[in-house]
């Protein structure tokens, strides 16, 4: 398959790019600086300069032409910026799936956050950030034709990968390590019958393969 992970240089992005193209496939990282290009190549990948910001949904779709499937990995960053929560976190999402519908391309996969919501009330930057994820998750689910999986993960840790998740409708709140999500999105990438759930992820004692096995048999 050919991917296209927005986001590209995230820690998630990058840990997914090497696994998917250890697995042979083709993928693209769409990042915003040229000097992010080199890690990108190293993990595989191929860069595509591109400002979620600043660009147009036909500048977009010109990316996702020939892709099998998107990711959007992107994110506002935790600088405190509460507007790039509204640009990046919903705007850039809600970007790539309707130019992924342009594109003629089904497959996307959303990493979203534990307790996104739309509704969710307060004035942190977190809560910018759980209703600017929420906001972009329901766009997803009701306002496109998408093959869409979208995965609210706990807080992720870097303490390297056990291979070992919980991945569920609910799971309760824990934490999982990047690794492991990374793992899980290649999987689920991989297993087309995901399409159209919502997921939580946190660690477990469940192989990830098995974990999104079990998820797919469940959706029937």
């Amino acid at each position: 398959m050919r991917i296209v992970i927005a986001g590209g240089h995230g820690q998630i992005a990058l840990r997914l790019e090497r696994l998917l193209t250890a697995r042979s496939h083709d993928v693209a990282g769409v990042i915003r600086t040229p000097e992010q290009a080199g890690d990108l190549r190293a993990a595989g990948a191929e860069p595509v300069i591109l400002d979620l910001e600043s660009t147009t949904v036909e500048e977009v779709t010109e990316v996702l032409k020939g892709a099998d499937a998107v990711v959007f990995a992107a994110g506002g960053g935790g600088d405190g910026n509460r507007q790039r929560k509204e640009t990046v976190d919903k705007g850039g999402a809600i970007l790539f799936a309707d130019a992924a519908e342009r594109a003629g391309v089904r497959r996307y996969v959303v990493v979203s956050y534990m307790g996104a919501d739309a509704t969710h009330e307060g004035d942190e930057v977190f809560d910018y950030y759980l209703r600017a994820k929420g906001e972009a998750d329901d766009y997803v689910r009701s306002r496109t034709g998408l093959d869409w999986t979208i995965v609210r993960s706990g807080a992720m840790k870097n303490e390297g990968g056990t291979g070992l998740v919980s991945l569920a409708e609910r799971t309760g709140r824990g934490p999982v390590q990047r690794d492991d999500v990374a793992a899980v999105l290649a999987e689920l990438l991989e297993t087309p019958g995901t399409a159209g759930l919502t997921l939580e992820l946190i660690g477990g004692t469940t192989p990830v393969k098995e974990a999104v096995a079990a998820v797919a048999a469940a959706k029937g």
